[in-house]
């Protein structure tokens, strides 16, 4: 059942479109948002709800929990030009299924670009070639849940693929919203080093660690960073972006992808837009991070 009424995310609808007008875009890209088998949704909806260890009790609403459908209609609504099906495993065996769901539901949801994801296992490689050669575009690695070092020598391989065909990964690898046993800047370290020219997008902009995210994106020219979550009043509760590092930010301006994590917010899209505006390092940087940049990395 819905959170959000209809007349307000209308509204919503119209000042989301007023803001990429405002810039002279053509609508956003948006590389982080939450598409995934509905029984799996709901379990992730369920933590949420519970209050799960993930965020520490913290209050969480979903803001649009609604059926699929709806949830990639609002995203036509609010002109957002290309999205995402993040989805990821929590277990062996779980990897394969949800790519041949995510090929399905990218074939048959106009804008989404075709996602995928993996795990260490045996047949890593296997199914991530496979994955390739079906059209996936980007994949999904959750360090946190699927609690795994990503410098696994499972994974080798297929983060060599991924290299090799220039198909990014938004990999959650950051301590926050709470730490698993190996996030943190140090085990993507050890993955870049093996592999410096994948493709990596970092997610919540490494929250807590940003500023040693920051310093993987000066080491490595293929290191991006996305904004989901990062720089909103929920994430400044609790852990803020340090302000002595906004300059750096504007330094890679042209490597930072707007993400949201749609559907899965305790507030409106629209405020994300807004917490990025209200840093004030200009139009140019938001046109670049709203749009531009992933309309280069995608070909769009």
């Amino acid at each position: 059942m819905s959170t959000t009424p209809r007349t307000t995310v209308s509204s919503e609808a119209d000042d989301i479109r007023g803001f990429w007008t405002g810039l002279g875009l053509p609508g956003l890209i948006d590389v982080h948002t939450h598409f995934m088998p509905e029984r799996v949704l709901h379990k992730v909806w369920d933590y949420f709800d519970a209050g799960g260890a993930l965020i520490g009790g913290r209050p969480w609403p979903i803001t649009y929990r609604r059926k699929e459908a709806e949830r990639a209609a609002l995203l036509r609504d609010f002109g957002v030009r290309a999205f995402t099906s993040m989805l990821y495993p929590h277990k062996p065996g779980m990897a394969r299924w949800l790519n041949n769901w995510a090929a399905e539901f990218a074939d048959r949801t106009p804008r989404c670009l075709h996602t995928a994801t993996l795990y260490p296992e045996p047949d890593t490689g296997t199914y991530v070639r496979e994955a390739l050669e079906a059209g996936a575009r980007i994949f999904k690695a959750h360090i946190q849940v699927g609690a795994y070092d990503p410098a696994d020598e499972r994974l080798q391989t297929a983060w060599g693929q991924l290299a090799e065909a220039g198909v990014p990964v938004v990999m959650h690898c950051g301590s926050g919203p709470a730490p698993g046993k190996f996030t943190g800047p140090e085990s993507v370290a050890r993955v870049l080093a093996r592999h410096p020219k994948l493709r990596v997008i970092i997610a919540h902009m490494g929250m807590p660690e940003y500023e040693e995210f920051l310093d993987l994106a000066d080491r490595y020219e293929q290191v991006r960073l996305d904004t989901t979550m990062t720089f909103t009043d929920f994430t400044d509760s609790f852990m803020p972006f340090p302000r002595k590092a906004l300059p750096r930010l504007a330094d890679l301006g042209d490597r930072i992808l707007l993400g949201t994590d749609f559907p899965n917010i305790p507030y409106p899209y629209l405020h994300q837009l807004q917490a990025l505006e209200r840093l004030e390092l200009g139009r140019d940087w938001l046109r670049a991070v709203c749009h531009d940049n992933a309309a280069e990395l995608f070909s769009l």
